[in-house]
């Protein structure tokens, strides 16, 4: 059976449902979880970036418009089943000729950590973007320090399969294919 490209389903945004999440497509009222966690230093530290410093009146007007804007990505809320907005994942930098997407993902409710809750995310992603869309091959990329989210994404299937240095960050570098079918458990 043929799958279609990943952008056929662009315009409609699948709610992926997990065993402990569901993922839906992101909307105005995330940006205030957002725009918290994006001030939060360990977390930026975590993601190699820097807090932000603008307002929140700033940050919304970007976050309007970034929601608003047609782009090829998928980005998702991640919630747990009551409705409690606790992460975020997203599918980018999608390369429909390689039939490859980058991936990111990040639990920003530390009451959620070491629960599983990052890795039935990915599991819920993987399972759909590999059989509904014609991905064959999404990556990501890790610190090399942060061994609790390479152990997470090893135990969702991806294999380390190089290293990146980007300024004073060292990442590595991880992948899985469709053949690989994610594991998890």
């Amino acid at each position: 059976m043929r799958r279609p490209s990943i952008f056929a389903t662009l315009t409609m945004p699948p709610v992926l449902t997990g065993n402990k999440v569901n993922l839906r497509p992101k909307r105005l009222q995330d940006a205030i979880n957002d725009y918290s966690w994006r001030q939060d230093a360990e977390l930026c530290h975590l993601d190699a970036a820097t807090p932000i410093l603008c307002s929140f009146k700033e940050f919304l007007e970007n976050y309007i418009e970034e929601l608003n804007r047609p782009n090829r990505s998928y980005r998702f809320a991640i919630e747990t089943p009551d409705g409690k907005h606790i992460g975020n994942c997203s599918y980018f930098n999608i390369d429909e000729t390689k039939q490859e997407s980058e991936m990111g993902i990040m639990i920003g409710d530390r009451a959620y950590w070491n629960h599983g809750y990052g890795t039935d995310a990915i599991l819920a992603t993987l399972n759909h973007f590999f059989s509904q869309t014609n991905l064959s091959r999404v990556y990501l990329k890790t610190l090399n320090w942060n061994i609790k989210a390479q152990k997470c994404f090893q135990k969702c299937g991806f294999a380390p399969c190089g290293q990146i240095i980007h300024g004073e960050y060292t990442f590595i570098l991880m992948e899985i294919h469709r053949s690989a079918k994610p594991q998890g458990k």
